[in-house]
């Protein structure tokens, strides 16, 4: 079960796809997309991640920063990202501490196989660091535009 709407996001940090640390609550005064994703380089979280980038620019003019996560080592993102052009940071969450702080770690199911990873969730944190938003079960394909939708109520 994710976080609760109301709430104050959890701070962290974690280092991004150049190794540089990002922590949440440095983006204080600003709405973030916070984005759990399976792994780099697969089909769902590639199409995921290309519509935020294709999507970019809206966001950039909401002011909206967008964070991707996943446990997925920093070098692994920094390929990820340069393969898809992508403009924003990707967070390395290999021992997912933040997967399980944000309750995005739990069962999954693949082609019959039970094993345990991250349950794709996106998180629309507001200016002040409170949990505006939780999307569940996203759909890789229109979720940039789902959320993008959900901006305009903030």
């Amino acid at each position: 079960m994710p976080l609760s709407t109301g709430i104050p996001a959890p701070d962290f940090e974690l280092p991004d796809d150049t190794n540089t640390p990002r922590r949440l609550s440095s983006y204080r005064g600003q709405a973030v997309i916070l984005y759990f994703y399976p792994k780099d380089d697969t089909p769902g979280c590639a199409r995921e991640a290309c519509n935020f980038r294709d999507d970019y620019s809206a966001y950039e003019k909401a002011g909206v920063t967008v964070l991707g996560v996943s446990p997925d080592t920093a070098r692994s993102h920094a390929k990820f990202k340069a393969k898809y052009q992508l403009p924003f940071p990707l967070l390395a969450d290999a021992d997912h501490k933040v997967c399980d702080l944000y309750a995005v770690w739990g069962p999954k199911k693949f082609m019959g196989r039970e094993y345990e990873g991250v349950l794709r969730t996106t998180y629309l944190i507001d200016a002040q660091g409170m949990i505006a938003r939780v999307f569940e079960n996203v759909r890789p394909a229109e979720h940039s535009a789902e959320v993008l939708e959900a901006l305009r109520s903030l």
